[in-house]
């Protein structure tokens, strides 16, 4: 999951105002009574296995047919606003956290407590975090598709190197950091990690709750960024950039850590649980890199996030995209989806995702479940998305001390919640 786009409450209102007489979807059934359901996903690698989960789920319903609309992510939420505007928004489509409250508020997406408790369909089948995740003032608007916690992915050769044992479970940050100095080699243009901005989920989100501070409260009207843990959980990554263990912020900017890493340049990176299909695919990384649990700080803690599938409030077949919905909620879509996409959401269904990735240790993941904590989000998280950044550059390139970046996010994000 990467940074949200920004689209404020108010303009979503007023888009949905403007297309309130309008309504979307697919086309009507036809004589016959068949109906083409359309699915918006925005992951290129995963739309063959949303196709065959279509097709799946057509033999058990024969008179209706599923047309997978794939959206590149850097487009995906502009596409869906102008969808919106127009009342064409697809019938079932992918819901991230940062944005869900937002569309829910807004009316753009269909509870689905009647049908959950129509047909049974048990709740208790997927993790308590992502349930809540996408349920909003009490009632519940998606079925978790996946999930995902992150890792320490590390390049085995550059370990085995310099002489450092590998990660393991139960290792902390003074062992990380010990790692990170004595991987780091700057006569090869080698670092030991890598001090990502712009990826809050897997960096920044992680440290703040393994320290012992939180980005958002629990009632998401206060920001944490002036909590001295939080902020103790932001220096993790700015010290390991003053000690030249990580790229600078320019270095970073111009070429990804994460090209850097399947360089051979990094030896740690922290990754998703998503990344195992990117590190698979890559010929060098499928070689030589293996994953591990984050380290624990003063607490143990990884971010739990998933997207979930959801209806559009404008669908002319609302029964149809609530049978879709369902069944991509099930052990079956589970199963199929699992040994070719990501890790998926419904609980003891992991295992084919882990069998189709041997050479990781990809329970690493699933383990880390017990401690996972929920992803931060508010009615509107993409204003104060676009203020972690501002403030955090100032602070990532030294133009700044921490501290004061940290505290002047914090009031630009109080600023911002007030609004909400």
């Amino acid at each position: 999951m990467r940074n949200s786009v920004r689209w404020t409450a108010v303009a979503l209102g007023v888009v949905l105002a403007a297309s309130a007489c309008s309504s979307g979807g697919s086309d009507a059934a036809s004589s016959d009574g068949k109906v083409t359901l359309s699915y918006g996903v925005w992951d290129a690698t995963q739309k063959s296995a949303m196709e065959e989960l279509g097709k799946a789920f057509t033999k058990t319903h024969p008179n209706i047919s599923i047309k997978v609309e794939l959206t590149p992510w850097a487009d995906y939420w502009t596409k869906l606003k102008a969808a919106a505007t127009g009342g064409s928004a697809p019938d079932v489509f992918w819901m991230n956290g940062p944005n869900f409250q937002l569309y829910a508020s807004n009316g753009v997406i269909r509870p689905l407590d009647d049908d959950i408790a129509k047909d049974k369909v048990p709740l208790s089948a997927y993790p308590k975090q992502l349930v809540d995740l996408y349920t909003y003032k009490g009632k519940h608007y998606g079925l978790p598709k996946d999930m995902d916690t992150v890792g320490v992915w590390y390049n085995k050769a550059l370990f085995d190197a310099a002489k450092v044992p590998y990660p393991k479970a139960g290792w902390t940050w003074s062992d990380f950091q010990a790692a990170a100095a004595k991987l780091t080699d700057a006569s090869k243009g080698q670092y030991g990690a890598d001090a990502e901005l712009t990826s809050f989920q897997e960096y920044q989100y992680d440290t703040i709750a393994q320290a012992g501070g939180y980005v958002i409260s629990a009632d998401g009207k206060k920001s944490g960024y002036d909590d001295p843990k939080t902020i103790e959980g932001l220096r993790f990554w700015t010290d390991l950039i003053k000690k030249k263990e990580s790229p600078d912020l320019k270095t970073m900017t111009d070429t990804a850590p994460l090209q850097l890493f399947e360089a051979g340049k990094i030896g740690m990176y922290w990754g998703g649980s998503w990344d195992a299909t990117e590190f698979g695919g890559n010929s060098y990384t499928k070689a030589n890199v293996d994953v591990a649990p984050l380290p624990k700080g003063e607490k143990q803690a990884t971010i739990i996030h998933g997207v979930a599938n959801v209806v559009s409030s404008k669908t002319k077949h609302a029964d149809q995209a609530w049978e879709f919905v369902k069944f991509l909620g099930s052990k079956q879509a589970a199963d199929i989806f699992g040994a070719k996409g990501t890790m998926p959401a419904y609980n003891g269904t992991q295992a084919a995702w882990i069998a189709a990735h041997p050479q990781f240790d990809l329970q690493t993941f699933v383990d880390e479940l017990s401690y996972a904590v929920p992803f931060p989000v508010s009615k509107d998280t993409a204003a104060w998305n676009e203020e972690e950044l501002t403030y955090m550059t100032k602070a990532w390139n030294g133009d700044e001390s921490l501290d004061k970046a940290a505290k002047d996010l914090a009031a630009a994000m109080n600023a911002s919640l007030a609004k909400e």
